[in-house]
């Protein structure tokens, strides 16, 4: 049976500055509201809220669900604060803009901009026939673009897949949803809760081995999701890997329908050993950055169907 679960902020609640309008996406470590400032410009609130450490039933204020979840929260919530503080620094188009970050509520909340359009994973659910090649490496090379600037500041994401990038409406990409200030909450905290990487584009070392988190971890991530744009599902999990590696490399499965050189570099990225994958975010944008001519994506059915046309004339021609 499902224990309780935390109580949303409602509508029209005055938070600081801010009017919250509505919940916009709940996790298992924060829920993000659309609100509108003094000015009346919409912007998006993150509030700091891991299920597994506080509870929030009625009212306003976060209260931790033990004495050992408080220190664990509160540890928590100051990587967040931390976090927010060093993402302010960083304006970068294809990166979230964060805007301001304050204490409330026994908690933290990070203010952001409030960004128009879809994510990639919701355009992998609704429109796969528009992930060409070209659209995948125009994407992947800004969003990489993005991801050196929060390298620069010394971050990394450790959260990135196809939820986490957004598209705006003129189709240039976000990096949303840093997912730093959670890893190290994991890391640190003896209690036992569940997971907050994602299965499939989490790195191996994020599951065993924290100490080797680096830039090679955020470019399996990319990896990943270059993955399951092409599969429209995630890659075999990184643990399940290291215990039996069924993962079909992406060269054998799409062979013929995208280039060798995109292939190669989704099978570079999800190497096993960070030591074997990008070191930097630039070598796996300068993989990325040449686009080879446009080559169309050909159903299986297609190819039957181009075979048997094939099969067809060489039989005409031989009458």
């Amino acid at each position: 049976m499902a224990g309780p679960i935390n109580q949303a902020l409602p509508p029209s609640y005055q938070l600081l500055n801010y009017r919250v309008d509505k919940q916009i996406s709940r996790g298992g470590f924060s829920i993000v509201y659309r609100a509108f400032d003094e000015h009346g410009n919409t912007v998006a609130i993150k509030e700091y809220l891991p299920s597994a450490l506080v509870l929030r039933t009625e009212g306003d204020l976060v209260r931790a669900t033990s004495a050992e979840n408080l220190n664990s929260f509160r540890y928590g919530m100051k990587c967040f604060f931390e976090e927010g503080r060093a993402l302010a620094k960083i304006n970068h188009p294809n990166v979230v803009r964060v805007l301001n970050f304050f204490r409330a509520n026994e908690t933290v909340y990070m203010v952001m901009r409030y960004e128009r359009g879809r994510t990639l994973q919701q355009q992998i659910q609704y429109k796969p026939e528009s992930l060409t090649e070209r659209f995948l490496r125009r994407v992947f090379t800004q969003l990489l673009t993005g991801l050196r600037e929060v390298h620069t500041h010394k971050l990394l994401h450790l959260d990135i897949k196809p939820a986490n990038v957004y598209l705006r409406q003129d189709g240039t990409p976000v990096l949303l949803d840093f997912g730093a200030a959670r890893q190290t909450l994991q890391v640190t905290s003896q209690s036992r809760f569940a997971p907050m990487y994602t299965p499939g584009f989490a790195a191996p070392e994020q599951y065993r081995d924290p100490d080797r988190l680096g830039p090679w971890t955020d470019c399996y991530g990319i990896g990943a999701s270059l993955f399951a744009c092409l599969a429209t599902f995630a890659p075999q999990a990184a643990d399940s890997r290291i215990e039996e590696d069924h993962l079909v490399s992406a060269k054998k499965i799409w062979g013929g329908n995208y280039s060798d050189d995109l292939l190669e570099v989704i099978d570079w990225c999800l190497k096993l050993d960070p030591l074997e994958r990008p070191q930097s975010v630039f070598a796996l944008q300068k993989a990325l950055r040449e686009a080879p001519p446009e080559k169309k994506r050909r159903s299986l059915v297609g190819l039957m169907r181009a075979k048997l046309f094939a099969d067809f004339k060489l039989k005409r021609g031989s009458l």
